[in-house]
């Protein structure tokens, strides 16, 4: 009897030991489901710290929030200065189709249950937007959607825009954990957000106080001036890149570019120190190049700590035939002639040494006519040189953008010149070029 007791319980206990082990095989899956979650949330956070633009950012986090949730649809409202409504909105999950049916429909600006969200900055999960007192329908061509999640992104307690997601691939409305990872990955953007804003500050600024130091050129009358001048790609670089043109009391034209080694506030300053001193040489001493050249070597290296500089100074002047360009380096790049035609000639010459290396050595003068309509190009190295390649190589490119584009008015052709340099972009780069009269 008892064991026939025991064999009709068997299968009940079965069933039990069953459907206990189901449920651990969930809790299971439910724990690597999180578990996975929580690394893919913590990857998005490491991949937004890496972006190092604003439109990167914001479009990471929408297609973040979407593979954290699995939502089909995600965007982004960015808010005006007011904070009342949006001034951009970044989308994400539209097919071509969707984006074709929407297309000359304008991005919303704030109303609606989109509204709702900016003004009451709160997590808000919606089952049924069309139900939500807040809704005022969609737009002709609008994709059906019928679940939201927002939430907003703030920025040290500003709200700078709301992250807006729409119906989960699976079916199910968003629930409590879908908001837990969303609010924590708005954590993260709006830290990420105000990083960028913070560095494109600082490049903006770094970038005006560099302006401010360089010249705008005067009338060179005969001649025709042009200059540039590029920051580096780098948040924040300060370089040490000047140019300058001035004509002098004996009728010829002073031309100097130069490059202060260094990316920091010493490299500008030591920049805007050779620069004002060398034009008070220039004026003062009316002497060929190489000497108002050693001459600067001497007196900055007797009353600054200068760090070292090339330099190219000429003068143009005068000359049997035209024009005369006589100049001199301290280790610095050879200028560039263009013919009205394209033909072009690097004046390769004993290059002397930089500055702030031995104040005492003297560097020597060179001369080469310059026929009319001739163009003179000068130039710091960040406009050619690149990791990699020969020097060679990058005037040899320099050289054939300048024949190409010869032909355009002056400002333009200098313009073009840095737009399609051959360098890689990892340092500041300046061109000054003169044109010479037609006759």
């Amino acid at each position: 009897m008892a064991g026939g007791e025991g064999e009709r319980a068997l299968p009940g206990l079965r069933f039990r030991l069953d459907a206990q082990l189901d449920e651990i095989a969930g809790g299971l899956r439910e724990l690597a489901a999180s578990r996975d979650r929580l690394h893919g949330l913590l990857d998005a956070v490491l991949a937004l710290s890496r972006e190092d633009g604003l439109p990167a950012v914001l479009h990471r986090v929408v297609t973040t929030a979407m593979d954290l949730t699995g939502a089909r649809y995600g965007a982004l409202g960015v808010l005006d200065e007011s904070g009342e409504e949006l001034e951009q909105f970044i989308t994400a999950g539209l097919s071509d189709a969707e984006r074709a049916d929407l297309a000359g429909t304008d991005f919303p600006h704030g109303r609606g249950v989109l509204g709702h969200v900016i003004r009451n900055p709160e997590p808000l999960r919606v089952n049924d937007i069309g139900a939500h007192p807040a809704s005022v329908g969609f737009p002709p061509g609008h994709p059906p959607m019928r679940t939201l999640l927002g939430v907003a992104i703030s920025v040290r307690g500003t709200i700078y825009g709301d992250l807006y997601l729409s119906e989960r691939r699976d079916g199910e409305p968003f629930d409590r954990e879908d908001e837990e990872v969303v609010v924590t990955l708005a954590g993260a953007a709006g830290i990420a957000i105000e990083n960028i804003r913070l560095l494109e500050q600082v490049r903006d600024s770094a970038e005006r106080f560099q302006r401010l130091l360089l010249p705008t050129l005067p009338d060179l009358h005969p001649f025709r001036g042009a200059a540039v001048y590029r920051p580096a790609a780098a948040p924040g670089h300060l370089g040490g890149d000047w140019y300058d043109a001035i004509w002098l009391p004996d009728d010829a034209c002073a031309v100097v570019i130069g490059d202060v080694v260094g990316h920091d506030l010493h490299a500008a300053a030591a920049m805007a120190q050779t620069r004002s001193m060398l034009r008070a040489l220039l004026y003062d001493r009316l002497t060929p190049p190489s000497a108002v050249l050693h001459q600067l070597d001497r007196t900055l290296n007797a009353i600054t700590d200068l760090p070292v500089t090339t330099a190219c100074l000429a003068r143009i002047e005068p000359g049997p035939d035209g024009w005369l360009l006589r100049w001199s380096t301290a280790g610095h790049l050879p200028p560039l002639v263009v013919t009205p035609a394209g033909a072009t000639r690097f004046l390769h010459a004993e290059p002397g040494l930089p500055l702030a290396v031995s104040p005492d050595e003297a560097r020597p003068d060179h001369t080469h006519p310059l026929p009319p309509g001739a163009t003179v190009v000068f130039y710091t190295d960040g406009l050619v040189e690149q990791p990699g390649h020969t020097v060679d190589a990058d005037l040899s490119r320099l050289a054939e953008l300048a024949t190409a584009y010869i032909g355009l008015p002056l400002q333009e052709f200098v313009d073009t010149l840095a737009d399609h340099h051959p360098s890689d972009g990892h340092d500041d780069l300046a061109v000054l070029a003169l044109r010479m009269p037609d006759a």
